[in-house]
């Protein structure tokens, strides 16, 4: 039976048929939804991990345990996992162990266009890519027997388009493979200097023989067509150059990636007269080839930045002109805001209002950044607010004007450790967790202050203001406040600013998109109370507007966007909006 799938659907169809028992993963878009997907058959285990470091160890740990295990990531969240990722080169597995990783050339939703290729040659790790769904799930399923026979990790590496692409896949029925019997082996599996000395030269050898295991693999073929142009691509870069070329040349389709074979390169190369690399972010194969002494063209035409289109490689490799479409009307810019309703609002508008320096996270309050809140000053990756701002405020004295600004699934992250920083080095800083109960930015996933796992079974709920009592904060500056009522926010943000210790200031209040959660009735503008100061304009919500009428321009709410949470209200210095409920 064939079904249309996503890639990231097809790649969790891979794991169910590979017999795949453990599956541990942080969310991050483009990977969230393999494990979800992956959460729906009942003879996987699936979880969410509190980060991707704790993720790929808890894998690595079912896989010495003797099970099929898997941990899926964002290219940054490899940048956490990478200590747990090059010791296991050394260590092999036990039972099958892969991990997913998806790259965003584009920046569609990532702070860095990052090439995760470097992480597999520089772990000396295998890595596979697939350039379509049905390859996501026969690339997993085959990655698994090559992982056990290798005796080590396989990464395999997607990217947006083919994580969100669909395209049929052939279903077949799961096959068991029982759990290995474990043997204690401390010297394979113990890295300790003396240990890990006799097994680099286990690691090489490996790659060795994949790179012979690469001439013959099933994992990459080549097309023969036209002999003028040779090919050498992977992923979806193949769809890519089939669309620009089609039988006006031939190609050598990787889906080993790492190691390359050295052998097959140079006769495909010797067959063809000139050789083209495609591949999007960095040269990684044109350096490979390069290395060979093989002539090609690369990134001497094509861009090291950004995603790749068949328009671009007309344009860049056979000199046609790019493709435009004329539109009547000129669209007007849609730039991303918060949603309507969003608990994060009213503490962008209230820390611009105050005039705070606000050392900024990744999720979606990132969006505090943009204007008109343009409340946000710095934005580094996960974490990294807490610490950013304990050393900013050690070499500025600004603790009573900066705070830290993370969400509560990023603090479980990797903000507690910044925040033991603060406590253990005599800082005083602000840190304000946006607790909205939920992993908003990948798209509503549980995690450990929810109360409920990745199956959505029930899970102990571990109390943020306990965590950072824990951590050393004195619960006198442990604040929980209603984000909505903007008066008491900045009230408490003044008195925990002006104290002289740590302070945390949790801002409680669920995502206006989750399920369950009270919708008022939407609010509407009384025209004669408008004065169309514009106000209401600074909050950048997106049901609001100014629209002209005979009464001069005034204040709009969209009423099938409005969700009623009165932030608007409350800060209209005429009480122009009401409530259209009774």
């Amino acid at each position: 039976m064939k079904k249309i799938m996503l890639g990231n659907e097809a790649v969790a169809r891979g794991l169910y048929e590979a017999g795949v028992r453990f599956v541990s993963s942080y969310p991050g878009t483009p990977s969230t939804e393999i494990s979800e997907f992956a959460a729906k058959y009942d003879e996987v285990y699936a979880e969410w991990a509190p980060n991707e470091k704790v993720a790929l160890e808890a894998a690595i740990g079912a896989s010495f345990g003797g099970g099929r295990a898997f941990s899926a990531m964002k290219h940054v969240g490899l940048n956490v996992a990478a200590d747990p990722l090059f010791i296991t080169a050394y260590t092999g597995v036990g039972g099958g162990l892969v991990i997913g990783v998806a790259d965003d050339p584009g920046m569609h939703s990532s702070q860095n266009e990052q090439d995760s290729r470097h992480y597999a040659i520089g772990a000396k790790l295998p890595m596979i890519e697939p350039a379509n769904s049905a390859e996501c799930k026969e690339f997993t399923k085959l990655a698994y027997t090559l992982s056990e026979q290798f005796d080590t990790p396989f990464i395999l590496r997607l990217t947006t388009r083919v994580s969100h692409s669909g395209s049929a896949v052939n279903l077949e029925e799961r096959q068991e493979h029982p759990i290995k019997e474990y043997v204690k082996d401390p010297a394979k599996h113990v890295m300790m200097p003396g240990n890990a000395k006799r097994r680099h030269p286990v690691v090489e050898q490996r790659l060795a023989e994949l790179a012979d295991y690469a001439y013959t693999s099933p994992l990459n073929r080549v097309e023969m067509g036209s002999t003028a142009v040779g090919v050498i691509t992977a992923g979806n870069c193949y769809n890519y150059a089939k669309e620009v070329y089609g039988a006006g040349a031939s190609y050598l389709k990787l889906g080993l990636i790492h190691p390359l074979s050295e052998k097959q390169i140079r006769e495909f190369a010797a067959s063809v007269d000139s050789v083209v690399v495609i591949e999007e972010l960095d040269g990684v194969i044109e350096s490979f080839c390069r290395s060979l002494g093989i002539q090609v063209t690369g990134k001497d035409v094509l861009p090291l930045c950004g995603e790749y289109s068949q328009e671009l490689l007309r344009e860049k490799l056979l000199g046609e002109e790019p493709c435009t479409v004329s539109v009547a009307d000129e669209i007007p810019v849609r730039p991303p805001v918060l949603c309507p309703g969003c608990p994060h609002r009213g503490v962008f508008y209230t820390l611009k209002k105050m005039g705070l320096m606000v050392s900024g996270d990744i999720g979606c309050y990132t969006l505090g950044a943009v204007a008109p809140l343009g409340a946000m000053d710095t934005t580094l990756c996960m974490g990294a607010s807490i610490s950013a701002l304990h050393g900013f405020n050690k070499v500025q004295g600004a603790e009573a004007k900066s705070v830290a600004v993370i969400g509560d699934s990023t603090f479980m992250h990797s903000g507690m450790t910044g925040l033991v920083n603060i406590i253990y080095n005599g800082g005083a800083s602000t840190v304000v967790i946006l607790d909205n109960r939920i992993t908003g930015m990948t798209g509503h996933q549980q995690n450990p202050l929810t109360g409920l796992t990745l199956k959505n079974q029930p899970a102990p709920y571990i109390c943020l203001e306990d965590i950072c009592a824990g951590l050393g904060v004195d619960r006198a500056h442990i604040r929980v406040v209603d984000p909505a009522k903007l008066s008491e926010l900045e009230k408490v943000l003044k008195e925990e600013l002006a104290a002289e210790v740590p302070s945390v200031v949790i801002c409680r209040r669920p995502c206006a998109l989750l399920k369950g959660v009270e919708k008022k009735p939407a609010l509407r503008v009384d025209r004669e109370k408008c004065r169309g100061c514009k106000s209401c304009m600074k909050i950048g919500c997106p049901c609001i507007s100014m629209e002209a009428g005979e009464d001069g321009i005034k204040a709009k709410v969209d009423e099938t966007m409005c969700v009623g949470c009165g932030l608007c209200e409350e800060m209209c210095p005429f009480d122009a909006f009401t409530s259209t409920g009774a």
